[in-house]
């Protein structure tokens, strides 16, 4: 593989961007296009800085599989758990845009570590498309976290989002050591099964919450 680490970036930026715009229609009048462009930068640096921390800590072994979910939902929920987005329910809508920058980082970087590692093209392309998934599983958390601060219930959303994400580690933890990491397109599925709960399930809520402000105002 030769193509540049700035030409991988885009890989996962790229999709993540395409999926935001996709995830945000019907939501329109819920969020600013500014804060939305600053939560997914930011979502992008703190991924960045996450793997960084986790490439530095690789010798954990099995505690991997705990250890960084804790820290990269701590991670999101540092962003978000300002007191301008306390109890405002366009902060679910940021917790989307935060976490779809958060996992754009992956892909890059597990291409890149495949490749040292000495994964054939292939492999290479398998974990590519692998980590739309984790782009997925990382816009979820994103949203669980946002609606657990919009509704002051942090503790719970944080601590589903930790749970729902174990599940992803292991699966890394477990293809790494047996060295079948083409098995890790299972994300795929899982980071689907979970984003659709929590846009349908949860990012939905606010929507009718809307709805009922707009006839409460329109009864005065």
């Amino acid at each position: 593989m030769s193509v540049l680490p700035e030409a991988l970036l885009f890989l996962g930026i790229i999709p993540a961007l395409v999926l935001l715009y996709i995830s945000l229609k019907g939501y329109d009048g819920y969020y600013k296009d500014k804060i939305i462009f600053l939560t997914f930068i930011s979502g992008i640096i703190a991924g960045f800085i996450s793997i960084l921390i986790e490439w530095y800590t690789v010798g954990v072994g099995i505690w991997f599989i705990i250890l960084f979910p804790i820290l990269e939902q701590l991670f999101k929920t540092i962003i978000l758990n300002i007191s301008r987005f306390h109890g405002k329910k366009e902060t679910v809508v940021y917790g989307l845009s935060l976490g779809l920058g958060f996992g754009s980082i992956f892909t890059p970087f597990s291409i890149i570590i495949t490749n040292v590692q000495g994964g054939n093209d292939l492999l290479i392309l398998l974990i590519a498309i692998s980590s739309f998934g984790i782009i997925l599983m990382h816009a979820a958390t994103g949203i669980s976290i946002a609606y657990g601060i919009y509704t002051y219930k942090m503790s719970k959303y944080l601590i589903f989002s930790i749970l729902a994400y174990l599940p992803v580690t292991f699966t890394i933890f477990l293809t790494a050591l047996y060295n079948v990491g083409h098995l890790q397109v299972i994300l795929i599925i899982y980071g689907l099964i979970i984003y659709w709960y929590t846009t349908k399930k949860i990012m939905s809520r606010i929507l009718k919450v809307g709805k009922k402000e707009v006839k409460l105002s329109s009864k005065k």
